[in-house]
C-alpha cells in the first residue's frame, strides 16, 4: 500500500537565541506516486546535530540555510517501503539524508544501503558522520603521535566521545571536558580516557588542565569553544595543533561574545589551529568508514546512543543538545 500522508516539520520562524518549540512547525503533505529509479523510504531513526543551529540562522556559511516553511535538514537511516529501483528493494535499510520527516522519496543516488548485521542506528553516529568527523578531525588535521597530551572537549558528545578512543588507539595520553559527573565516568570508565573533569563544576579551567596536563598540550580537539579554550592556548606545546570542529558554547549567543585576545600564544607554541568539515574528506568516507567499523567490532571504540522515541519529539530533541542533555549521539527514533 502506497501511503498518502507525509508529517514533516518545517522552519516555522528564524530563532533570536535559543531555538524554542514555536520554531519549527509540524505539518502533512500528500506523499506523491514513485516515478521510474525513484525509492520511497520511511524514517526509522532521525539525526539531531549541533550543526543544525548555523542552518536555520540565516548566516552565509558553508552551506545554504533552511528557508522560512522549508522542511527542516539532517540525516536518517531508513527503510525501503516502495521501490522502482533495481539496486533497492523493500525491506531494504538506508543511510539518506531526508531531512526531518517521515518519508522520502530518492532517486537512488544519494542514499547508501546498510548491512543489517551491524545496528543500522549507526550509521548515523560512530559509523556515520560523527565517527567520520572524529576520524578526519583528529588523524588528518592534528596527525596526534604516541605519548603525546590530547585534550577534547565536547568529550562525551557524540564526535568527542570517539575522538578520545582513537587517540587511546594511537598511543595517546587523553584528557576529556565534559559537563556532568555521570559523563566524566562514562569517559573515562568506557571510553578509556585517562583523566577528564566536569567544566560545570570546575572554576578555574586552566589550573585543572595543568594538573591533569603536566607534559602541557599537544593536540586539542575543540567542539565548544569560550573559555574553555581560552584556557587552553596557555599550555601548548611547541608544534601543537589545534582542529576547530564546533563552538557550541557561540551558537545561540546573540552578540559575539568577546574573550581573551590569545593568539600570540599560536607565536610562542608555534601552532596550528585549522577549521574543517568531514565532507571536505568525501572521497576517502569507505576506508575510514572500514577501519572504523573494524575498531568497533573488536570492541576499542565505544558508543553510547541517546534515543528520544517520537516523531514530534524532534524539535524538543534538538533544542536539548545546547543545555547537554545527550551523552553520546543522540537520535529520534521514529518507527
Amino acid at each position: 500500500m502506497h501511503p498518502q500522508t507525509n508529517r514533516q516539520f518545517v522552519l516555522a520562524a528564524r530563532p533570536n537565541g535559543m531555538p524554542t518549540a514555536d520554531t519549527f512547525k509540524l505539518i502533512e503533505t500528500p506523499i506523491p506516486e514513485l516515478k521510474d529509479g525513484e525509492v520511497l523510504v520511511r524514517a526509522v531513526y532521525l539525526s539531531v546535530d549541533p550543526y543544525m543551529r548555523g542552518r536555520i540562522s540565516g548566516m552565509r556559511s558553508y552551506a545554504a540555510p533552511v528557508e522560512v516553511g522549508q522542511v527542516m535538514v539532517g540525516g536518517g537511516v531508513a527503510k525501503v517501503v516502495e521501490s522502482k529501483n533495481p539496486d533497492f528493494k523493500p525491506g531494504d535499510f538506508v543511510d539518506i539524508y531526508m531531512g526531518w520527516q517521515e518519508y522520502s522519496i530518492s532517486n537512488g543516488k544519494n542514499i547508501r544501503k546498510l548491512d543489517p548485521s551491524i545496528p543500522v542506528s549507526t550509521a548515523e553516529g560512530v559509523l556515520g558522520m560523527t565517527g567520520l568527523t572524529a576520524y578526519f578531525g583528529l588523524l588528518d588535521v592534528c596527525d596526534p603521535k604516541p605519548g603525546e597530551t590530547v585534550v577534547v572537549s565536547g568529550a562525551a558528545g557524540a564526535v568527542g566521545s570517539v575522538v578520545g578512543q582513537i587517540a587511546k588507539i594511537k598511543g595517546c595520553h587523553t584528557v576529556g571536558i565534559a559537563g556532568g559527573d555521570d559523563k566524566v565516568a562514562w569517559i573515562l570508565e568506557e571510553c578509556g580516557y585517562d583523566a577528564a573533569f566536569n567544566y560545570k563544576t570546575t572554576n578555574d579551567y586552566s589550573g585543572r588542565l595543568k594538573e591533569l596536563c603536566p607534559q602541557g598540550i599537544d593536540v586539542y580537539f575543540d567542539n565548544v569553544g569560550g573559555p574553555i579554550t581560552d584556557a587552553i592556548f596557555g599550555l601548548l606545546n611547541v608544534g601543537a595543533r589545534i582542529s576547530i570542529c564546533g563552538q557550541i558554547s557561540q551558537y545561540n549567543n546573540t552578540r559575539l561574545e568577546m574573550g581573551p585576545r590569545l593568539l600570540g600564544a599560536l607565536i610562542v607554541a608555534r601552532a596550528k589551529v585549522q577549521g574543517f568539515l568531514v565532507s571536505d574528506y568525501a572521497s576517502r568516507f569507505g576506508p575510514a568508514l572500514m577501519e572504523l567499523a573494524g575498531w568497533v567490532r573488536a570492541g576499542k571504540i565505544k558508543y553510547r546512543e541517546d534515543i528520544v522515541e517520537g516523531f514530534e519529539n524532534l524539535p524538543s530533541a534538538f533544542i536539548g543538545l545546547f543545555s547537554g542533555a545527550n551523552t553520546g549521539k543522540r537520535l529520534v527514533h521514529v518507527s
